[in-house]
């Protein structure tokens, strides 16, 4: 059983970081007008967060610094909460910070490392 509750986590946290790109898509595309605009931060802002995730913050990062992984993931999931509050899905915000904060409590009481 622990181990489903372990794989259910570290699914969920892979699930919650698709969400916050999708969330940073969002944003960009409804914060411009102009459709260059909104192609531009659509897929701009999502690409930036990857990078960064990627360098950071995923469990094989390009540089291992935990103090740079925790800053990596507290810029890429605030301002993805930020970006849905900003475009008027303040709701959406609101379960998306419950569903984090729930999903990483939970990993880091159980000792949960992928």
């Amino acid at each position: 059983m622990q181990e489903v509750w372990k794989w259910a986590n570290l699914t969920l946290a892979f699930v919650m970081e698709l969400a916050a790109l999708a969330a940073l898509a969002l944003w960009g595309w409804k914060t411009a007008t102009a459709i260059p605009v909104k192609l531009v931060l659509a897929v701009g802002a999502p690409l930036l967060a990857a990078v960064a995730w990627g360098l950071f913050a995923a469990p094989n990062a390009t540089f291992d610094n935990s103090l740079l992984a925790v800053a990596t993931k507290v810029v890429v999931f605030g301002s993805a909460a930020v970006g849905l509050w900003a475009v008027s899905y303040r709701a959406a915000a609101v379960v998306f910070v419950a569903v984090l904060v729930a999903n990483l409590l939970a990993i880091r009481l159980g000792h949960i490392t992928p």
